[in-house]
């Protein structure tokens, strides 16, 4: 079996009611986002590139937001449950790159606390997990701020048979 690549994307609108979780990273902002979870777009966005990749399907079809036992939970454990259906259905994970979109707010002295959440919850190190962020340069509706999104892809690789 070779090598496999997966592609995420997820995007949540903001909301003035909730904090703002990306990476698994709390950041002070007057509004966060909407979401069944804690709508960690990031979090989300690699999940399904780590589902695809292992071709398990995506985030919606594991956890379901019209379950409820995942209304609120972080993103943090979905992550972990991820990398452990990954893992089980034989395979490594590589390596994990991911941008966030979004206007504001800045999320560069964030980025190594995000890196540090996501290699612990994968299970993998640190030097294999890229987060990037960009702007929509004010085109859109990520543009006026009205919401969030997030790439990622995740290379996963056969587990050697012992």
């Amino acid at each position: 079996m070779l090598p496999r690549i997966g592609l995420g994307y997820d995007v949540h609108r903001f909301s003035e009611e909730r904090k703002l979780i990306l990476g698994g990273v709390e950041i002070p902002s007057n509004r966060g986002l909407l979401g069944h979870s804690d709508a960690d777009v990031l979090l989300h966005a690699i999940c399904d590139a780590l589902l695809g990749a292992a071709a398990l399907g995506d985030i919606g079809r594991h956890f379901p937001d019209t379950d409820e036992q995942y209304r609120g939970i972080s993103s943090v454990e979905l992550l972990k449950q991820v990398a452990h259906l990954v893992r089980s259905s034989g395979f490594e994970i590589g390596n994990i790159d991911s941008t966030l979109v979004l206007e504001s707010p800045k999320i560069a002295p964030y980025v190594d606390r995000m890196v540090s959440c996501v290699s612990g919850a994968a299970g993998v190190a640190c030097e294999s997990v890229s987060i990037k962020a960009t702007t929509s340069e004010k085109l859109g509706s990520i543009g006026r701020s009205e919401g969030c999104a997030a790439f990622a892809v995740a290379l996963v690789v056969p587990r050697r048979k012992r």
